[in-house]
C-alpha cells in the first residue's frame, strides 16, 4: 500500500490565511463591540424611562396628598362653622382653591409627562442612529476583511503555482 503524497502548504499561503483570519476576527470584534455599546445605550434609555416613571408616580402621590389634606381642612372648617352661611362660605372657598390647584397640578403633570416622552423619543432616536452607524461600519469592515482574505488566498494560490 502506498502512502498518499505529502502536499505542503506554502509559507506565503499560510501567512496570508493567518492575516485573513486576524482581519475577520477584528471585524467581528468591532461588530460585537458596536452591539454591546448599543445594548448599554438601550439599558441607559430604560433607566431614564424608569426614573421618569418614578418622578411621575411620586408627583401623583404628592398631588393626591395635597388634595386629601385640603378636603380634611375643609371638613375641619365645616365642623367649626357657627352657621350654615359660614359653612357655605368655606365650601365656596374650597371649590375655588381646589379648582385652581387641580388646574396647576394638571398643567405641571402634563409638562412632566411631555418632557419624559420627549427625552425618551430623543434618546431612542440617538440610540437607533448610533446603532445603525456602528453596525454599518462593522459590516463594512467585515466585507473588507472578506475581500482582503479572498485576495490573499488568490495571491497565495497564484504564487504557489508559479
Amino acid at each position: 500500500m502506498s502512502t498518499p503524497p505529502n502536499y505542503e502548504v506554502p509559507t506565503e499561503m499560510r501567512d496570508f490565511a493567518e492575516k485573513s483570519v486576524e482581519q475577520a476576527r477584528k471585524a467581528f470584534d468591532s461588530f460585537i463591540g458596536a452591539a454591546r455599546r448599543t445594548a448599554d445605550t438601550v439599558q441607559g434609555s430604560a433607566e431614564v424611562a424608569r426614573t421618569n416613571a418614578q418622578d411621575v408616580s411620586s408627583r401623583g402621590f404628592e398631588y393626591a396628598e395635597q388634595n386629601v389634606n385640603a378636603a380634611f381642612d375643609l371638613a375641619q372648617k365645616l365642623v367649626r362653622s357657627r352657621d350654615v352661611q359660614e359653612a357655605m362660605q368655606h365650601q365656596a372657598e374650597f371649590v375655588r382653591s381646589q379648582f385652581a390647584a387641580i388646574q396647576a397640578q394638571a398643567k405641571e403633570f402634563s409638562g412632566i409627562a411631555q418632557s419624559a416622552m420627549q427625552q425618551g423619543a430623543e434618546r431612542a432616536k440617538t440610540v437607533m442612529q448610533q446603532s445603525a452607524e456602528e453596525t454599518r461600519k462593522a459590516m463594512e469592515q467585515g466585507q473588507d476583511a472578506v475581500r482582503q482574505a479572498g485576495h490573499n488566498v488568490q495571491d497565495a494560490a497564484d504564487r504557489s503555482t508559479h
